[in-house]
């Protein structure tokens, strides 16, 4: 478990970040192909597109460990791909409907929880080495930024609705005739946010039960054994 969380969270070279960066461009290529909805599609890829721009220009000043690179990648992935659709058409949400009944199109809730999920990580990497933040500190200020992200978020689309076509308005602002949509997105992120705050806490815990070092008494047993023991023939 240790040797897992230390790959997991050690910054790695520079193959992994071209890979990802290449995926995604690659994704985001073949998903501006024939959006559903153009004005939709660039709309809503206006902030991640500057996003990953700043973690481009950031990468060798302020890099980001491995697991965090990948966590973000995967949001990036399923955002580009709902968005192509439009959130409420996308296939896996409507299959998701037929299967457990829910009346609605449910991937932009998947989204959102997950964004809260996977970018509690990279959050946390920003504050403990830029700001130095620590103890109880740390993950209220990651829960409290995720929640402010993601308002931020609904009152973009609130912006961009208010100035685009009818069609579009109603496509971002008020999803499938659910007017608590927006407080329903946040909650969503701030639910997968303190899942991962959780997460993480017993991931570190398992971590520092791990390297305990033994009671003093049973490293006296093992040196005298290792005293006593024979070690061969040494003829």
């Amino acid at each position: 478990m240790r040797l897992l969380v230390s790959e997991l969270t050690a910054p790695r070279g520079p193959l992994l970040v071209k890979l990802l960066l290449l995926w995604y461009v690659t994704l985001f290529a073949l998903m501006a192909i024939a959006p559903v909805d153009p004005k939709i599609w660039w709309g809503a890829n206006i902030l991640p597109i500057v996003f990953v721009a700043v973690l481009v220009l950031t990468y060798r000043t302020f890099p980001l460990s491995n697991a965090s690179y990948i966590l973000i990648s995967l949001w990036l992935t399923l955002h580009t791909i709902a968005v192509h659709y439009t959130y409420p058409k996308v296939p896996l949400g409507f299959w998701l409907d037929q299967w457990f009944h829910f009346q609605r199109n449910h991937f932009d809730r998947i989204v959102h929880f997950l964004f809260g999920f996977f970018f509690t990580l990279p959050l946390e990497e920003v504050f403990r080495r830029a700001g130095k933040v620590k103890g109880w500190l740390l993950p209220y200020l990651v829960v409290m930024t995720i929640l402010g992200f993601s308002a931020f978020w609904e009152i973009t689309e609130a912006w961009v609705g208010q100035v685009a076509h009818p069609d579009v308005e109603k496509a971002l602002v008020g999803h499938q005739g659910d007017v608590w949509d927006p407080q329903r997105d946040m909650a969503a992120a701030l639910y997968g946010s303190l899942l991962c705050v959780g997460f993480l806490a017993l991931l570190r815990k398992v971590r520092e039960s791990a390297e305990e070092p033994l009671p003093e008494d049973t490293v006296s047993e093992l040196d005298a054994t290792s005293m006593t023991s024979p070690v061969g023939d040494r003829s």
